[in-house]
């Protein structure tokens, strides 16, 4: 038996800024439950071998959806991170806060106090930019945030074609206007991957408040009636018990957030039962609410000698791999997504619902080349998917995987934004910035044309882009499938709240490292009972026009 202040679990991007926050007042004890081990070692911490943590059982929990019925039935992976740091140690180091208007959606979604101006305070709180835009972000935070050197000639011809199409330039995405081509920024200091485990979790285990417990699989929440008093959890075939003081804080992920509520007889009266969990107290929304980012690699020869498909053979590896060991430089210090755009699909959309990750070579996500000799490729998808899934619990087994079901592609909508995506990107393809460079369409093809056509191309080969959220949703404790409060206090139990990004009402614009950080720098706030950060009076930018044009 243990106590402690309080209980964290999952040490991911939210779990390890609540360790170092909660415990910056000393009379705060803190265990952090990890199932994962360490992130020593360059496999995680070099920025370029970002394709490898996420492929390996070690550090990746391995789940994956059912079958999609509208993707050809296939079962698209869904990796989290089971590591120090969790998900922020194994994913592609991509930071985008978010459009000022997402946040603005959750508060109207019922999710008060979270609007842009409330959250902007909170962003600025964490972050420790190079080369952003002054008065928009944070340069003083323990989260340090880079752009890539662009040395790569194609990274500025995607801009100049962006713009060449009619497209605004933006000198920060992050700053007073996403809308745009702009240059990428990542999560990378000195040469490292800057996960939450390296700005939060290590500086918050030395003031000797903190104890973070690795290999541990928390089977349940020890709950009297509805007040959560600890956590059961199993650590090399011991059954442990550590009890929580003040509260339990879930951070365990999209997946494994609801998966343990369900577990400890919080969800659903019907997916407790059909598992075999005796109910505890009834809470319909835990599970629902799954949607992520579905993305498609746009991928084309490069007709100069310039892409990064030539330093995939071993030697060059080794080369890169050398240079970053000895000096934490080159392309080794690199997550290579160097340059970006956020576009509208069309007129009467107010901010951008396409994303675009550029990358100056043609590969798949777990690293080969996609094809022999030079070639480059944007991943893009919608932003703002329409269809909805779920993640539920099987059985009464901790160490089964649920089951999720994201019901990709469910919505007319999704279809309609997602052929925008493979025009649009067309059209910027063959502007002049491009023609030095842009050779064959590898893929979606150029026999791709009609709806009929790319339809079935994005069902063959939509991926995931590993964004999954919204399964323990925020808001109103008037919405029947609200699952927390704005406090992220969940409806209807005591001492018991859910903090990562399942509590996202909406998916946000971008990947979702950064409002992940962020969720946790304000429910630190929150838990600790502490006036929360002045609201920003700063406006976004919105496309004047965005009612007549799409650009």
């Amino acid at each position: 038996m243990e106590n402690f202040d309080f209980i964290l679990v999952g040490s991911g991007s939210a779990g390890s800024v609540m360790a170092k926050r909660l415990s910056e007042d000393l009379k705060n004890s803190v265990l952090v439950l990890e199932f994962g081990g360490t992130d020593r070692g360059p496999l995680i911490q070099m920025p370029s071998a970002l394709s490898y943590p996420m492929s390996m059982k070690l550090y990746n929990w391995g789940f994956e959806s059912e079958p999609e019925p509208n993707l050809n039935n296939r079962k698209l992976v869904t990796p989290r991170g089971k590591v120090m740091g969790g998900s922020s140690s194994i994913n592609g180091m991509v930071y985008v806060r978010g459009h000022a208007r997402d946040f603005d959606t959750w508060r109207d979604m019922g999710a008060s106090g979270w609007s842009y101006a409330d959250v902007l305070p909170y962003f600025k709180r964490m972050e420790n930019v190079e080369g952003g835009e002054k008065g928009w972000r944070g340069t003083e935070g323990p989260m340090f945030v880079k752009r890539g050197r662009m040395k790569n000639p194609l990274y500025q011809a995607f801009i100049d074609a962006g713009v060449q199409a009619g497209y605004p330039h933006s000198i920060d995405y992050n700053g007073y206007q996403q809308e745009g081509f702009s240059a990428f920024e990542m999560t990378v200091h000195d040469g490292l991957r800057w996960s939450a485990a390296n700005a939060y979790l290590k500086p918050a285990l030395k003031n000797g408040k903190v104890k973070l417990q690795t290999g541990a699989r928390v089977r349940k929440i020890l709950l009297e009636g509805k007040k959560a008093i600890g956590v059961e959890y199993e650590l090399g075939g011991k059954i442990i018990k550590a009890m929580a003081n003040r509260e339990v804080i879930i951070a365990a992920s999209t997946i494994n957030s609801p998966a343990l509520l369900q577990l400890s007889g919080i969800g659903p009266g019907k997916v407790l039962a059909e598992a075999g969990v005796p109910q505890v107290h009834e809470l319909a929304g835990v599970g629902e609410n799954l949607h992520d980012h579905l993305e498609v690699y746009f991928q084309l020869r490069c007709l100069a000698p310039v892409s990064l498909n030539r330093d995939l053979g071993l030697f060059s590896k080794a080369m890169i791999g050398a240079q970053w060991l000895l000096f934490g430089t080159g392309l080794g210090a690199t997550n290579h997504f160097e340059s970006c755009a956020f576009i509208r699909s069309k007129a009467g959309i107010e901010y951008p619902d396409i994303q675009y990750h550029f990358l100056p070579a043609a590969m798949r996500y777990d690293g080969k080349a996609a094809f022999d000799g030079d070639g480059f490729q944007v991943h893009t998808g919608p932003m703002r998917t329409k269809s909805r899934g779920f993640v539920r619990i099987q059985n009464n087994d901790p160490a089964v995987a649920p089951k999720i079901q994201f019901n990709y592609m469910s919505h007319p909508d999704d279809w309609e934004e997602f052929r925008s995506c493979i025009r649009l990107t067309r059209e910027i393809f063959k502007q002049d910035a491009m023609k030095p460079y842009a050779g064959e369409e590898i893929q979606p093809g150029a026999a791709a044309v009609t709806d009929e056509q790319i339809d079935a191309f994005i069902r063959e080969h939509a991926e995931s882009a590993y964004h999954p959220c919204g399964t323990s949703k925020m808001g109103s404790v008037k919405d029947k499938l609200a699952v927390v409060d704005p406090e992220c206090r969940v409806i209807g139990m005591e001492r018991l709240r859910v903090v990562d990004s399942s509590i996202m009402p909406q998916v946000t614009n971008g990947n979702l490292n950064a409002p992940t950080l962020m969720i946790g720098e304000k429910a630190s706030d929150h838990i600790l009972g502490k006036r929360m950060l002045p609201p920003s009076n700063q406006e976004p930018w919105i496309n004047p026009d965005w009612k007549t044009r799409q650009k």
